[in-house]
């Protein structure tokens, strides 16, 4: 792993917490990689906004020096904050972009690569919203026979997780 990459920061959905399964599964890869996992916990802040400010002031020390990673609201929240951070990617599962009266919210300008996981059918985020930012960004971009939780896809996403990664060196 390069030096310079040390971090991983977790933002979980609105709905969970900052170490479900999905968190606790991804953090045990980005430990085998030599790096240190984050998880911000935003229980009970329900706006987005409030979010983004909670992931900039957690995230701070690590600036430059991370990688965001965010599912569904906490997906918005990490590309909502790349730039301002120097992230040095982005690594979202099924991120809540261009969802109806929060459009003109959806990240644009990130500043680094990212990768996208969704779910072909999430009933939640509709997956033509990833594939739309996913175009606009050139992001890599893997669709799944999945919900919104993705939780059947863990393997999956831990394998997209560690070559994102690999990828930063």
């Amino acid at each position: 792993m390069s030096q310079s990459l040390t971090t991983v920061v977790f933002s979980h959905g609105k709905a969970t917490g900052p170490w479900g399964e999905k968190i606790m599964a991804m953090a045990s890869v980005v430990r085998e990689l030599g790096l240190a996992a984050e998880s911000v916990d935003y229980q009970g802040i329900d706006d987005p906004r409030v979010r983004v400010e909670k992931l900039l002031s957690f995230a701070r020390p690590f600036a430059g020096r991370l990688v965001l990673a965010g599912s569904s609201m906490g997906g918005h929240v990490s590309a909502a904050a790349a730039r301002s951070l120097s992230a040095r990617g982005l690594f979202l599962l099924a991120p809540a972009f261009y969802m109806p009266g929060f459009e003109v919210f959806t990240p644009r300008n990130v500043g680094c690569p990212a990768v996208i996981v969704h779910g072909w059918r999430d009933d939640t985020v509709p997956v033509d919203n990833s594939i739309r930012w996913a175009h606009e960004h050139r992001a890599a971009l893997h669709v799944l026979d999945s919900g919104h939780r993705l939780q059947d896809q863990l393997s999956s996403i831990c394998l997209y997780l560690k070559a994102f990664l690999q990828s930063l060196t």
